[in-house]
């Protein structure tokens, strides 16, 4: 009898050492300054200065109510889950600190029926699309192309430049967008007459990888948070 108590009292310790040896480990993973050992990946560019708790806020309530929020979730009286920990990181989060009142492509402007195609194309209602973070990169698509989604129609009355928009819609010349026009119009740019003057998509993929900016310097608004530079 006492040879099969003690097998079981050594196990029942080496439960407990195991248990707490993890919970010591977790512990120094998560305290201030250790971020690099449990993140996805590194910042984005311009986001080399922000810290977790930028994107990563917070969720309501305690564990304990968090845990019983999830349980009702399952049990049919509830009709979303709770978060754990930390809420999601959603468009809200970004635009507390990006939000631009002069916004060329608005997040909310997408939200309209008429662009139901292209939020099912690229979901241009959500800054993740562009703007994966953790991905080391600026901006996280490959293509400079997207505004065919939108403007297949434009047509300018008074068009500024030498090859019109009409044309270069025509031709299927969507890289060269990007190259007059930045996306959010956040840069102080003057209005381009020349299409060979327009920054080459190949600086434009570059400026996307995290390079330098082919764009003016200065711009109608900075992040909102020291450090969170956009």
């Amino acid at each position: 009898m006492n040879s099969v108590r003690k097998p079981r009292r050594r196990q029942m310790i080496g439960y407990v050492v195991g248990a707490t040896a993890g919970a010591i480990c977790l512990l120094v993973l998560f305290l201030p300054g250790q971020e690099d050992f449990h993140v996805r990946g590194p910042m984005n560019t311009g986001h080399e200065g922000c810290g977790c708790e930028s994107c990563h806020k917070a969720a309501a309530g305690t564990l304990r109510q968090q845990l019983q929020a999830n349980v009702r979730y399952l049990l049919g009286q509830r009709q979303t889950l709770a978060p754990f920990g930390h809420k999601d990181v959603t468009t809200e989060i970004c635009l507390e600190c990006h939000e631009r009142p002069n916004d060329r492509h608005p997040v909310f402007r997408f939200l309209e029926p008429r662009f139901a195609e292209a939020r099912a194309a690229i979901q241009p209602h959500l800054c993740t699309s562009c703007h994966r973070e953790h991905a080391g990169k600026r901006i996280t698509v490959d293509d400079t192309g997207y505004c065919v989604n939108c403007h297949e129609e434009t047509k300018l009355k008074n068009d500024p430049l030498d090859i019109s928009h009409e044309r270069l819609i025509a031709e299927d010349r969507w890289q060269t967008c990007l190259g007059c026009h930045d996306w959010h119009g956040n840069h102080v740019m003057k209005t381009a007459t020349k299409v060979d003057q327009a920054f080459p998509p190949a600086k434009i993929l570059a400026y996307f990888q995290g390079g330098p900016s082919p764009y003016p310097e200065k711009r109608q608004y900075k992040a909102k948070k020291e450090g969170c530079d956009d």
